[in-house]
């Protein structure tokens, strides 16, 4: 049974009438009326009986019409959707690290989808560490990630977005705040707040320590800027972290690190290499390179 058996079966069944249906399909009444045979054939069941020059359907070809007609009109949905898709519509799927979830998303998206081209492209939000979404993409879940840079994904067009200075917070009072800047000796003598150590930002703040021959006493880890703050700001101890707007607070000191030892983190954006993208999910891609150039 083919799409186009249906077609002509349709037709015939409005018009009550092979030749007609034939003109309106472009195709000869014998074509037609063989391929209703063969469709009768696989069905076993007669769906027309002649009436002079017209037909009409047969109890089992009414029963019929309907299933048809619900099969063509879900045809004709997929073709305008899939239109939608290659023109102005469409869907993606994006995940990103919690620090981008305040502001940089949804300035991003927001500013995306005020363009009249995008109006009608959706998108799904998923929030997770680095690794996390990085497999996720690998497995499809994802058409886009953002977060850190991975070494070893060749699959994966990383795309340099943001670049972040890391400083120092402390608490209001702390001893350390007496200075103007710090260095990576003054965590070796106090309590400190680190990222989730799988993280992105885990493993790269701890590089800072390893490179200084610091080892800090990390006595609590957290996902993200929000909950290091917070901890920070109750006095658990120091954190190193990005210089995001969640430690912009009343009740956390920042202090950059001295000039020789000052380090910045990069934000990038992910994608699959060699792999089919829907045109939102382009466009997007160029709006975002665009946008963070």
């Amino acid at each position: 049974m083919t799409l186009n058996q249906l077609s002509y079966f349709y037709q015939a069944a409005v018009l009550e009438h092979f030749n007609q249906a034939a003109e309106k399909m472009n195709i000869t009444e014998p074509s037609l009326s063989r391929s209703i045979a063969a469709l009768e054939d696989e069905l076993g069941v007669t769906l027309f009986e002649k009436r002079g020059r017209n037909v009409i359907l047969t109890k089992a070809g009414e029963i019929f019409l309907e299933h048809v007609s619900t099969i063509l009109d879900d045809v004709k949905r997929a073709e305008s959707k899939m239109h939608q898709i290659a023109t102005d519509g469409g869907h993606i799927d994006i995940a990103y690290v919690s620090p981008l979830a305040k502001v940089f998303i949804p300035t991003i998206v927001r500013s995306f989808l005020t363009e009249k081209e995008n109006k009608n492209i959706t998108f799904n939000f998923f929030q997770d560490i680095t690794s996390v979404n990085i497999e996720g993409l690998k497995k499809g879940r994802y058409d886009i990630i953002f977060g850190s840079y991975s070494p070893d994904e060749n699959g994966i067009d990383f795309v340099p977005i943001i670049r972040q200075e890391i400083v120092a917070i402390l608490p209001p009072g702390h001893p350390l705040t007496l200075k103007d800047t710090m260095e990576a000796t003054d965590f070796a003598d106090y309590p400190v707040l680190g990222y989730a150590r799988h993280s992105g930002l885990g493993k790269y703040t701890r590089s800072f320590f390893k490179k200084h021959d610091v080892s800090p006493n990390f006595i609590c880890e957290s996902p993200d800027e929000n909950g290091i703050a917070s901890l920070v700001a109750q006095g658990f101890g120091i954190a190193l972290v990005a210089d995001v707007d969640a430690i912009h607070r009343d009740d956390i000191c920042i202090r950059h690190l001295v000039s020789h030892e000052s380090f910045s983190h990069t934000v990038y954006m992910g994608y699959m290499t060699g792999k089919y993208q829907l045109p939102a999910i382009k466009r997007f891609i160029e709006f975002v390179r665009e946008s963070c150039s």
